[in-house]
């Protein structure tokens, strides 16, 4: 039995009622009491055939993941633990590295529009919030299945009610509700969330995957706190780039210019195009 009046559960009926079916694009959704991974269980469902556009939340999830094998956790009730199973028939799997980059975009555009707070985005899918820009979610996209048969689970989990005694270790991390959001109810949130995911997938799935023609290029660019930033990218053989990000290229990479002045757009330096790795804004807020 849930006992803190603060965090009450998601009510599981309403958001069936308004996400199914006639009403809305997703095929089954559940709601559990707590799990380790809404990405694991989800992943396991999708190896056993589960329809595309399942969606499974957690009320408490103990062993969340975040990208580089980061752990993930926060109180139960306190914020949003769900993933969505995708089978993104008819686009070309070189293409669905923009899945996360894609959710992003919905979740920042969602939790904007709900809890009317500034969004933006830190390359590749981290949200940032208020006027610090400091991280209240996170986003992991992993493609599961064989050959035959490929989906790809993506994750969200985001920060709502979350105090700053409860707050994970990460330097710079909040919630909705330090940053004054004026709705924390987890349930208009989560259907923003997966209505707007629902929206911007489809669009991008009708345009065979094509970031460009489907716009959502452009629209990851207008979000991307990162674009214009100093950055430091620690790579994943070890390496670091030092440069500033100047981009985002047709597969979603962040380019960055080395030898290149800070908010220049064009001009000096090498390019780089960088597919995975830590990015530190060196310049501003702690991100």
């Amino acid at each position: 039995m849930w006992s803190d009046l603060d965090r009450p559960p998601l009510r599981v009926h309403e958001l069936r009622r308004g996400l199914l079916g006639p009403n809305g694009d997703f095929a089954a959704l559940e709601v559990v009491a707590e799990t380790g991974s809404t990405n694991s269980d989800l992943a396991a469902a999708a190896r056993a055939g589960a329809a595309d556009r399942t969606v499974l939340v957690a009320e408490h999830q103990s062993a969340g993941r975040g990208r580089g094998a980061r752990s993930w956790e926060s109180p139960p009730r306190a914020g949003l633990s769900v993933s969505v199973l995708l089978r993104p028939a008819g686009v070309p799997s070189r293409r669905w590295g923009w899945l996360p980059l894609l959710a992003g975009v919905a979740l920042a555009d969602a939790v904007r529009a709900v809890a009317e707070v500034d969004t933006a985005l830190k390359w590749p899918n981290d949200l940032l919030v208020g006027p610090g820009r400091r991280k209240c979610a996170g986003i992991l996209a992993e493609v599961v299945g064989g050959e035959e048969d490929p989906a790809v689970v993506v994750g969200i989990g985001l920060n709502v009610t979350v105090t700053e005694a409860e707050l994970p270790a990460e330097a710079g991390a909040t919630s909705l509700a330090i940053e004054g959001a004026a709705c924390t109810d987890r349930d208009p949130l989560l259907r923003a969330v997966l209505r707007e995911l629902s929206t911007a997938e489809r669009r991008w799935r009708e345009h065979a995957g094509d970031a460009q023609t489907s716009g959502l290029r452009e629209r990851y660019r207008e979000r991307c706190a990162t674009l214009g930033e100093r950055v430091r990218v620690e790579l994943p053989a070890g390496a670091v780039l030092d440069g500033v990000a100047v981009d985002i290229d047709q597969d979603g990479r962040l380019v960055v210019r080395e030898g290149a002045a800070e908010g220049a757009a064009d001009g000096g330096g090498t390019e780089h195009a960088v597919s995975a790795g830590t990015v530190v804004h060196v310049r501003g807020a702690p991100h």
